[in-house]
């Protein structure tokens, strides 16, 4: 079978230190559509299979990768290296394939979304050049939990666009009249520090899996299951680049009969067959997968982190 190089970003913070206090200006989103006082739509593009918008901070100006699998907010330490030279703690990210090299860590003052404002927000300074020269894009960040958590999130493949919305300590809406669309149906998932673990089953096998926008393939555990691997058709081998650009070779397919809820199932998926030991390790939870883009692609998703709730909405019909 032919083998491909790929970038597969998954960002799982492990973070173990003192934060530092720091003065990071705001960070503001300029395409962003203000709804009003509690909501604001964000286009992004695709880029490959990563959600990035665009974003200007400490007078930069550039792209953001959109990751719930990362716990904080992550600044490219290529394009802010004097304001954290001065900082030699180190901590402990850990991400796919191995933990990322001597990662910073500071407080950002304030995060900026016109009318929304965060303080007091975790992000990492961490050398995420590979990731920008693989892409051939200007990064200068990765927006994690930290930023998402106190928002509904509706991300639409469909439109573009991630609707962001402030809910209460309780999960609510404060804007009710959010979504023109219907929601169609939800599933419950727990969340596992920062990781949203959602259960599944194939061939009556039950399943743990994480639920990650910036994975830009679905991976599931090499050690499940047999009978849930008869669903697991491959095609080829490709070699795989983690967060700290080490490299693996994995067995690259397509996952069939995944089934989420009696009526929440999709397939086939393109997946990686892979070894998640280093998530299971990090995150304290036995996962035997990841849903990415993938996931995405077939499911407009709504995530509130405090009801602890994926929201689905359908795709338009395609008629001729």
């Amino acid at each position: 079978m032919p083998k491909t190089k790929i970038i597969l970003i998954l960002f799982l913070s492990f973070i173990n230190a003192t934060s530092f206090a720091s003065d990071i200006d705001k960070l503001v989103f300029p395409k962003a559509e203000i709804l009003n006082k509690y909501t604001a739509r964000i286009p992004f593009k695709l880029i490959d299979h990563l959600i990035v918008v665009e974003a200007n901070v400490l007078n930069k100006k550039g792209n953001f990768i959109i990751d719930t699998g990362s716990q904080n907010l992550i600044l490219n330490k290529v394009h802010f290296p004097s304001q954290y030279g001065h900082n030699k703690k180190r901590v402990e990210t850990t991400g796919v394939l191995n933990s990322l090299d001597n990662p910073l860590q500071k407080k950002l003052s304030e995060f900026n979304l016109l009318h929304f404002s965060l303080k007091d927000k975790n992000s990492d300074i961490i050398d995420l050049s590979h990731i920008e020269k693989s892409k051939k894009m200007h990064l200068l960040g990765i927006i994690g939990y930290s930023i998402l958590k106190d928002y509904e999130i509706f991300i639409d493949l469909y439109l573009n666009q991630i609707t962001l919305t402030k809910v209460d300590k309780n999960g609510n809406k404060l804007d009710p009249k959010v979504y023109l669309e219907k929601i169609v149906d939800s599933i419950d998932f727990k969340l596992k520090k920062h990781t949203i673990v959602v259960n599944g089953s194939i061939n009556s096998q039950n399943l743990k899996l994480g639920l990650d926008t910036a994975a830009e393939f679905n991976q599931i555990n090499k050690s499940v299951n047999k009978k849930v691997l008869k669903h697991f058709v491959p095609k080829k081998r490709i070699n795989l680049a983690g967060a700290s650009n080490k490299q693996i070779e994995v067995l690259a397919g397509n996952l069939h009969r995944l089934k989420l809820s009696k009526t929440v199932y999709l397939g086939p998926m393109k997946t990686i067959l892979t070894n998640l030991s280093k998530m299971q390790e990090a995150f304290g939870v036995q996962l035997d997968g990841i849903l990415g883009y993938e996931f995405f692609k077939y499911k407009r998703t709504i995530i509130n982190y405090q009801k602890e709730k994926l929201y689905f909405i359908n795709y338009p019909l395609i008629t001729q």
